[in-house]
């Protein structure tokens, strides 16, 4: 009974993931559109595939105990392609930032692959592989989910959520919800851990979006000073 409850959460996460990995999708087609990032950063999507990196590795059989973490491997591979694609049309659309964005790109990419090296040649049972790459996979969940905390201070500053897409904000707070429910019911804590970080940052950021939502209406139906110049010279 607990293996079907602890697989039906983790199908569910799957498809909070899924959302979640997918809801840039709205972002980047305003790119496109725009033919610019505007104010966006790559900062997330970068921090996003290290993470997918980290886990899709972790839930393979040269970590964890042959397929005991199948949905785990499942979700972050699809996240990879994702968070790849976001980066290459953001590199596409923002020139100027390309050097930065490869100069971020270079260390995560080791990272990867060290971890990957380390795990397999250094430790030789699948508990030391879990904790090792788990702990590294920690530090990365953790930035992941505090990376959109960069848009809280212009949010705050502007009392705009324009850069702080609700649904991305949504799906974050229900993944990282659904993952703890299974890393708890998987008595795995590295699976937990991340999430018990992810759950309440993923929650401040629907209080902002709750506070201020109300605010870029405001904003736009404001009349600017000229056109009310104009208003009441025809009156």
């Amino acid at each position: 009974m607990e293996d079907r409850l602890r697989l039906a959460v983790g199908v569910m996460g799957n498809a909070g993931s899924l959302m979640l990995y997918s809801a840039p999708m709205l972002t980047f087609a305003r790119v496109m559109k725009k033919k610019s990032t505007e104010e966006f950063s790559c900062i997330p999507y970068i921090l996003a595939l290290f993470n997918c990196c980290l886990y899709t590795w972790y839930g393979l059989p040269v970590v964890s105990r042959r397929w005991e973490n199948i949905p785990v491997v499942t979700i972050n591979g699809v996240g990879i392609a994702f968070e790849l694609s976001f980066i290459l049309i953001y590199c596409w659309f923002a020139s100027n930032a390309r050097k930065m964005v490869a100069l971020m790109m270079f260390p995560v990419v080791g990272m990867v692959l060290a971890t990957m090296a380390i795990s397999t040649f250094s430790f030789h049972d699948h508990r030391h592989r879990k904790l090792f790459v788990g702990s590294i996979g920690l530090v990365a969940s953790v930035s992941m989910y505090s990376s959109p905390l960069v848009a809280v201070k212009r949010v705050i500053r502007t009392k705009s959520v324009e850069y702080v897409p609700f649904y991305l904000s949504f799906f974050s707070f229900l993944t990282s919800s659904l993952w703890m429910a299974y890393g708890l019911l998987s008595h795995d804590l590295v699976l937990a851990s991340p999430n018990l970080v992810g759950c309440p940052l993923g929650m401040l950021q629907l209080l902002l979006y709750c506070k201020y939502r109300n605010k870029d209406h405001t904003v736009a139906e404001e009349p600017e000073p000229s056109e009310s110049r104009t208003e009441n010279s025809l009156m």
